[in-house]
């Protein structure tokens, strides 16, 4: 049985060697582990990723040897343990140090490198304020400040410099997201309300052990706490609220999905605005949740099924390929960075920015798709869980042009972590002209 920071250590290595992302590992990992062990776990792969810049500029000052010619388990070792002594009082430098060495014994080619791990670490334990005044005084000069705050909240210069671009180089707005990046993400859900009310579904909760509160904004979403299993509750099961962030949410609702209108959903995986749609429109009318994976496609089946929301059609299908037919409001959440989802995907931050640049033209492809499946009269919804313009209002922008006229932009909102306390999100709510 893996304890909870040899656990760490095995999700950590599966980001490394074979692409996955933290949630996912984790969510491979921990099966069957004690509960306790499997919170440590997650939040020692969460600290590392949220805070391995800074980590290793701490390690850099103690290694005698560069960290890029280290054995890469030896730095995923190293830097576990310094997350605990930089950023976990509650556990003792002992206990972090000593379970690094032990780590080590086992998972570094070379056993004896276990000694080298005890010793970096020890001196970061007893130099730590030294280290950290040391830091601190770097990169002290207002041209530096980019650099500071890449280092401080562990985001690459290239990404850091992307959102000041986005917030008119307002530095303090650009570490307010960099912090809001960094903070735990709160546990939100949104109520069922063709199955029961806010007020019941508080109250269910509280039965189960669950604390609920009401969101501060979005009505009918809750923000819970001491969830445990939260996919084992009754609640759950009997499909009384549905896992979404108020972002996306706050996207369908301004679309204004209607009693008995038809709805076309085309990256629809995995399925929450196809869900927040037909809840908006009390179960009644059609709602076409399309994705290109057929795995993806019986999750929103089994979802739609748990939550009654029989309006819900799921099939398989790609978004870069023509729709059939033509619909009152067609969504667009189109594939995209996911730099507004960092809070809840950390690892997100170390993407080749090379890549980029790939996604405009996908974006544009299902976005042309989508213009042609609204009916006259209708609604487009574009999103993206990003914050990058040239995603977002440029990608609207540019579809308005070459649609000289057909369609009008009703309304287009960039909500922001640290100014809404959601994920980073953009969408767009177009209207075609109605037939004459």
């Amino acid at each position: 049985m893996e304890t909870a920071r040899s656990a760490a250590f095995v999700v950590l290595e599966r980001c490394r060697k074979r692409g996955e992302w933290a949630n996912e590992g984790l969510r491979k990992t921990l099966k069957g582990m004690d509960a306790r062990e499997a919170a440590l776990a997650t939040r020692l792969v969460y600290g590392v990723l949220q805070n391995r810049m800074l980590i290793d500029t701490y390690l850099e000052e103690l290694s005698t040897l560069p960290l890029d010619k280290l054995d890469k388990n030896v730095l995923d070792i190293l830097r576990l343990g310094g997350y605990q002594l930089l950023f976990m009082d509650q556990i003792p430098a002992r206990a972090a140090v000593d379970e690094a060495v032990k780590l080590t014994k086992t998972r570094a080619k070379n056993p004896k490198t276990a000694g080298f791990v005890n010793a970096v670490l020890r001196n970061l334990d007893r130099q730590r304020e030294e280290l950290t005044k040391t830091i601190d005084g770097k990169w002290s000069k207002p041209e530096e400040r980019w650099t500071r705050l890449s280092v401080q909240y562990s985001h690459p210069l290239w990404l850091v410099k992307e959102f000041a671009a986005q917030l008119d180089g307002d530095a303090q707005q650009v570490e307010r997201l960099l912090a809001a990046n960094n903070a735990p993400s709160p546990m939100t859900v949104q109520v069922n309300l063709c199955k029961t009310s806010t007020e019941e579904l508080v109250k269910t909760l509280a039965a189960e052990g669950v604390s609920a509160e009401k969101h501060p904004w979005m009505a009918d979403c809750l923000l819970l706490e001491r969830t445990g299993d939260l996919e084992g509750l009754e609640s759950f099961q009997r499909g009384l609220f549905y896992v979404q962030d108020p972002a996306a949410r706050a996207a369908v609702l301004a679309a204004e999905p209607k009693a008995g209108e038809q709805i076309f959903d085309l990256c629809a995986a995995p399925g929450g605005k196809s869900f927040a749609a037909a809840v908006a429109m009390g179960g009644e009318g059609e709602i076409i949740s399309r994705d290109i994976y057929p795995w993806k496609i019986a999750e929103i089946k089994k979802g739609a099924e748990r939550l009654g929301l029989s309006a819900i059609r799921a099939v398989v299908g790609d978004a870069t390929k023509p729709v059939e037919g033509s619909f009152d409001l067609v969504i667009a959440d189109v594939p995209c960075s996911g730099l507004g989802i960092i809070g809840k995907k950390p690892d997100i931050r170390y993407k080749d920015p090379a890549q980029l640049g790939e996604l405009t033209f996908l974006q544009e492809q299902i976005l042309e798709n989508a213009g042609a499946a609204v009916k006259p009269g209708g609604r487009l919804l574009y999103a993206t869980c990003t914050l990058r313009r040239e995603e977002n209002e440029a990608r609207v922008a540019a579809f308005l042009s070459r649609s000289s006229g057909r369609f009008i932009l009703r309304r287009e909102e960039t909500l922001w972590p640290h100014r809404t306390g959601t994920d980073g999100f953009y969408y767009a709510v177009l209207e075609r002209e109605a037939a004459v």
